[in-house]
């Protein structure tokens, strides 16, 4: 027995979960799962990425969920990132993919309350846009 050789049910199922905590402060490469997933089973290339931008931005909105419920700290307000965001707005959400930066950002944006639909739209936009390119290498 091959331990290795999942159904294509138990790999979308781990590539949804290693999306979503790869989104969140936790590490975690989604990237390799999808890659790898689509490289055993690229009919199931539709339904891969879909779950991946689902997971990833459901982990994002759950960071930008964290961020919102933070206490206000006065001292945080000034900080020249949080003037940046609060400035550009959600539209910046879109390098929520981003190691290192993307996390935060989703957090500071639940802190600085910007507005959660439009912090969703732009989130899962830039995801499902990294998201694309990773399956598109997958299947060459």
């Amino acid at each position: 027995m091959d331990w290795f050789d999942l159904s294509a049910d138990a790999s979308l199922g781990g590539l949804f979960a290693a999306s979503f905590l790869g989104a969140t402060l936790l590490p975690g490469g989604s990237e390799a799962v999808l890659f790898a997933v689509l490289r055993h089973y690229p009919e199931q290339f539709w339904s891969a990425l879909l779950l991946a931008t689902l997971g990833n931005t459901l982990g994002g909105m759950t960071s930008w969920a964290c961020g919102r419920w933070l206490p206000k700290w006065q001292r945080l307000e000034t900080l020249p990132q949080l003037e940046r965001l609060r400035r550009w707005g959600s539209p910046v959400l879109l390098l929520a993919w981003a190691p290192l930066i993307g996390d935060a950002l989703c957090v500071a944006a639940g802190w600085l309350r910007l507005e959660w639909r439009q912090c969703l739209l732009w989130i899962a936009l830039g995801k499902a846009l990294r998201y694309g390119v990773v399956a598109q290498a997958a299947l060459v």
